[in-house]
């Protein structure tokens, strides 16, 4: 009677492990997006629910400024882009400093070569390596 009795709940507990595996998840696409980021190390994400391909590269970019002042960082963003539209600006913090950096760019020529064309807005202006997105880059 008992080997009756433990066949039948191993049987049971089978079946029951068995239909635990078709469970289904449904999850928003954002969630999805940003866990697969998450996982690749915001490399490269070629996401299912996109289907797009964001690659991050080895390049460089151009830094206008860094300063402890946020004021700064965004008036100098916003003229910026005023004056050289459909170019990518931002900004980072490194405590205590903001930076603003522009441009993406795959080799240090085209890098120079446009910070000849901003030196006279931006004399201060430098060349600074940087991970770089694919679609941010500037063709020259």
């Amino acid at each position: 009677m008992r080997k009756i009795f433990l066949f039948v709940i191993v049987c049971f507990w089978g079946v029951q492990l068995a239909t635990a595996q078709n469970i289904i998840i449904n999850e928003e696409p954002l969630i999805t997006k940003m866990m697969y980021t998450y996982v690749t190390g915001g490399k490269s994400a070629n996401t299912p629910t996109t289907g797009g391909t964001v690659q991050i590269v080895d390049g460089f970019r151009i830094q206008l400024l860094a300063t402890t002042d946020r004021t700064k960082v965004d008036e100098s963003q916003s003229i910026f882009n005023a004056r050289y539209p459909g170019v990518f600006s931002g900004w980072s913090q490194a405590k205590p400093y903001y930076r603003v950096r522009v441009g993406a760019f795959t080799s240090r020529s085209d890098a120079t070569s446009f910070l000849q064309k901003i030196k006279k807005d931006y004399p201060d202006a430098y060349i600074v390596p940087d991970r770089v997105k694919t679609s941010e880059i500037i063709s020259n």
